[in-house]
């Protein structure tokens, strides 16, 4: 029997769940298939990447929820709340843990990390977040929590962050799997998921399907838009400028 496993070898929703076929977030393409087909993890880094509104968020939301992390992110043993917000999906999902890996984890979530800044001064942190910038603050949070062989979730990290603080976290990321650590990640940047050895899954209107990073929609968009701006720029102002 393998003992060297990866935190998390499968997500799936239990076939006896209570979530309504007609009502959110079973309406999302990502979670229907989630529902009928489950999500196997590998070791190293999982992105999900797509539009607004596809439910990558949702999905790296309720993984984190049902593996045991603050909705609101934070580590394991993180339980603060300030207003709940998430959605009923990870009261449904059942994780399959790896035998014998770690069972810490942190949740990494852009827009609810000053609630748990306070959670952790109230507890007499370690780390004066709330007196770093928001970037400063979410790079203070990458090298003081993320190191060991854990289960990493990331909502939208690049939120916070520069061009070069990205390639910081890419280079986090790579330290931590290289410990032994696994990472879930929803991402709109075309810098983080172009890290060498992930695996990138794009999620849309028709679920998600594992794909290369030269091949993403927004790596595309991306592409043109620097080529020339101008072709979409040009549809949404006016063409006379005001002077």
């Amino acid at each position: 029997m393998d003992f060297n496993q990866p935190p998390v070898r499968r997500v799936e929703v239990d076939p006896g769940h209570d979530l309504e076929s007609r009502a959110w977030p079973m309406t999302l393409p990502v979670v229907r298939q989630l529902a009928r087909e489950g999500l196997e993890l590998a070791r190293g880094v999982t992105f999900l990447v797509g539009e607004n509104g596809s439910g990558k968020s949702t999905v790296v939301e309720a993984v984190a929820a049902a593996y045991g992390l603050s909705p609101e992110g934070g580590s394991t043993h993180s339980r603060h709340s300030t207003r709940e917000s998430e959605s009923p999906l990870h009261r449904a999902l059942a994780v399959r843990r790896g035998i014998g890996a770690s069972r810490w984890g942190f949740f990494l979530r852009a827009e609810t990390m000053h609630g748990w800044y306070t959670y952790i001064e109230n507890l007499g942190g370690d780390v004066p977040f709330h007196e770093l910038s928001h970037g400063e603050s979410f790079l203070a949070v990458l090298e003081s929590r993320f190191g060991s062989d854990g289960f990493y979730c990331l909502d939208e990290p690049e939120a916070a962050l520069s061009f070069s603080s990205t390639l910081a976290l890419v280079a986090v990321l790579h330290r931590v799997t290289a410990a032994g650590g696994q990472v879930l990640c929803a991402t709109h940047s075309p810098v983080l998921a172009a890290m060498p050895g992930a695996r990138i899954l794009e999620v849309g209107e028709w679920g998600f399907r594992e794909t290369a990073w030269e091949d993403l929609q927004v790596v595309d968009h991306w592409r043109r838009f620097l080529e020339r701006p101008d072709a979409y720029l040009r549809h949404l102002v006016d063409d006379e400028v005001p002077r």
